[in-house]
């Protein structure tokens, strides 16, 4: 079993987040006195959390799927995820093809490309109303 600080410093982050992470119900190490004492179970579940924040995950999600007891319940997330990473991608795509090239407008509100982003963002709000 290891201390709070050792499992902080194996894997590069503070000790707070993992008291935070305990206080949002995504840990539960055990306690020896006042003391939390992760186990090697923890730190798999520390992994999974980081993978899961890498991902895009936010702890509330990160917290249902940890808790989730069938495959079809961590499926239907993971199709949710993945369409919000899509969406993270499309506009990264989109921002990145505006930055590529110099647009040749000296007003950019008459670029033809910012115009279409513009466009895109306004219909995107469009369908979530």
């Amino acid at each position: 079993m290891k201390s709070i600080g050792e499992v902080a410093a194996r894997l590069g982050l503070p000790a707070h987040v993992l008291r935070f992470w305990e206080a949002e119900g995504l840990l539960t190490p055990a306690r020896v006195g006042a003391r939390r004492r992760y186990t090697d179970a923890d730190l798999h579940r520390v992994a999974a959390i980081l993978v899961a924040k890498e991902a895009g995950f936010e702890l509330a999600d990160i917290r249902t799927m940890l808790a989730a007891r069938s495959a079809a319940d961590r499926a239907a997330m993971a199709a949710r995820q993945r369409e919000r990473l899509r969406e993270r991608i499309a506009r990264a795509q989109a921002a990145l093809e505006l930055l590529e090239g110099d647009c040749p407008h000296d007003d950019m509100m008459t670029c033809p490309k910012y115009r279409r982003l513009l466009a895109d963002r306004l219909n995107r709000q469009l369908d979530r109303s």
